[in-house]
């Protein structure tokens, strides 16, 4: 049977609780002890500062040097004695004969307890005796005339009783004091507690466990490179998918604890602990290992305490080859091809059912003039098929958006020795075109004229459209990734023709102003085919 486990509330309950209490009880015989130290003291002080007060009093030293003023004492002393609350005040001649006694009976008769012969004496003394009154703290003090010779002495009582009394109530106030303490703690242990579980997201310790074991296991089993680096920018956590790929770049396989910036020079992430923002999908070199990364902060109330980096060698690499190959380009050309073929097969439907012959004749010679021409135009100058089908797919799109796409081929453009540069010249011309065609869908002119020329191992394109043109100001940032004016979602593809003009050798430059248009002149390698093949 599986043993049941406390909840972190009830552990931290009993922890305080039990500490609290032991606290308590520590300090309850500690201050037990010196209370009643303290209490003895001051009840000793007491007596001595009430004996000595009376024992300079006129009227005691009066009525001992003159008998006449005896009753006096007696009065002065019982006022003292419940002023100062004290058990006994009794004044005595030298032979220890009682001047004063709460009992007026006891007046005249020796003092009790024969601890008074110190102070006949001439020295003050304390002392536990036990007289007529019962067991007390005793102070004696001498009393001197005013030719300071001896005439009497004094001696205060404080029952014992009163002590222990004094001593119980102190022990309870102290018992008192332990109760509410201990119910406080109580009280602050389950704030502590929750507080605490707050903090954990309301989990119980046996299941952060069990998340830490499944965050482990994740991590140690997914495909992506994972670096987490603390508030030092220390590597404190790399998966066995970064340490495959760091392996492949020639770096050491023990990372735990490294700098980042020693381990990895360039990898990004002191940058984004400082600025606080995530980077995405970007492009980074480990030694010749190519990889992409997404860089973002460790945010704890609201404070950076760390980053992580996670990366790709290949599965995000062969995403972007296949943007950057036109497929998506290839598609759309053929989409609109085959809607412009239904419109034009509706039309001679149409027609036909009219019984108009002759107009279908004549729409029809039209349609093979016009696709010879066109057709005739591109292939005559490209030879290329992949290429040529892909502008002629082009000139369908154009057509139905409603834009006047011209081609000119001035030179004749051969076929290219690598197959991958008709890729990338596919991706560079098909989102040339479209960001050209869509700047003029809305413009009064909508024309885009695209001029192709190639000589000497060469290949130079230049697009013009009559579109709303670009600020001067931010033309540079359109080739930045995800940078656009047309809202979240776009901005990729001026960076793919970055990218790809880049593989090619080639270059870009783009003039425009705003409201006038744009022309964009490319030119790049374009090795030639074998011409026997």
């Amino acid at each position: 049977m599986k043993k049941k486990q406390l909840k972190l509330s009830t552990i931290i309950i009993l922890f305080v609780c039990i500490i609290v209490l032991v606290s308590l009880v520590i300090t309850d015989l500690l201050i037990s002890r010196t209370i009643n130290d303290n209490i003895e003291a001051s009840i000793e002080e007491k007596a001595k500062v009430v004996s000595r007060t009376v024992s300079h009093s006129t009227i005691v030293k009066n009525g001992l040097e003159n008998k006449d003023d005896t009753n006096k004492i007696q009065e002065y002393t019982l006022d003292i004695q419940k002023s100062a609350e004290v058990l006994f005040v009794v004044v005595m001649d030298m032979e220890g004969i009682r001047k004063s006694h709460p009992d007026p009976e006891r007046i005249g008769k020796h003092f009790v307890g024969g601890d008074e012969k110190d102070v006949l004496q001439g020295m003050e003394s304390m002392s536990i005796s036990k007289g007529t009154l019962g067991k007390s703290v005793r102070a004696f003090s001498p009393v001197y005339n005013e030719n300071n010779q001896q005439i009497g002495a004094v001696a205060v009582g404080i029952s014992l009783n009163r002590v222990e009394e004094a001593l119980k109530q102190s022990h309870r106030n102290i018992l008192v004091g332990s109760v509410i303490g201990i119910i406080v703690g109580i009280i602050g242990a389950v704030i502590i507690a929750r507080y605490i579980k707050k903090i954990l997201f309301g989990l119980e310790p046996i299941t952060i466990a069990k998340i830490l074991e499944e965050r482990n296991t994740m991590l140690q089993s997914v495909h992506e490179g994972v670096v987490a680096v603390n508030r030092d920018t220390s590597i404190s956590l790399v998966n066995k998918s970064a340490l495959k790929i760091f392996s492949e770049a020639g770096l050491n396989s023990d990372p735990i604890g490294l700098p980042i910036k020693e381990y990895m020079p360039q990898t990004g992430l002191e940058r984004v602990m400082e600025t606080g923002e995530p980077e995405l999908d970007e492009e980074q070199t480990i030694n010749g290992v190519s990889i992409l990364v997404n860089r973002v902060p460790l945010i704890v109330n609201k404070e950076v305490v760390g980053a992580i980096s996670t990366f790709r060698d290949k599965t995000e690499v062969n995403l972007l080859a296949e943007e950057l190959t036109g497929a998506k380009s290839y598609a759309e050309a053929l989409r609109a091809q085959s809607h412009e073929f239904m419109n034009k097969m509706h039309v001679i439907l149409g027609l036909m059912k009219m019984k108009e012959y002759i107009r279908l004749n004549r729409y029809i010679n039209e349609l093979v003039s016009f696709q010879v021409d066109e057709v005739s135009t591109v292939t005559s100058k490209i030879k290329d098929p992949a290429l040529a089908g892909f502008i002629m797919g082009k000139l369908s799109y154009a057509r139905e958006k409603g834009i006047a796409l011209f081609i000119e081929c001035h030179d004749f453009i051969p076929e290219p020795r690598d197959p991958a540069i008709t890729h990338e010249l596919i991706t560079v011309i098909g989102n040339l075109l479209d960001n050209s065609i869509e700047a003029t869908t809305d413009c009064k002119d909508k024309e885009v004229l695209m001029e192709l020329f190639y000589q000497d191992g060469r290949f130079e394109l230049i697009l013009t459209d009559t579109g709303k043109g670009i600020s001067e100001d931010i033309i540079q940032d359109i080739f930045l990734k995800g940078y656009s004016l047309k809202g979240e979602g776009r901005g990729y593809g001026l960076f793919l023709v970055k990218k790809s003009l880049e593989k090619l050798n080639g270059n870009l430059h783009v003039e425009s102003k705003k409201g006038s248009g744009t022309t964009v002149y490319v030119q790049t390698a374009y090795e030639e085919g074998d011409k026997n093949d």
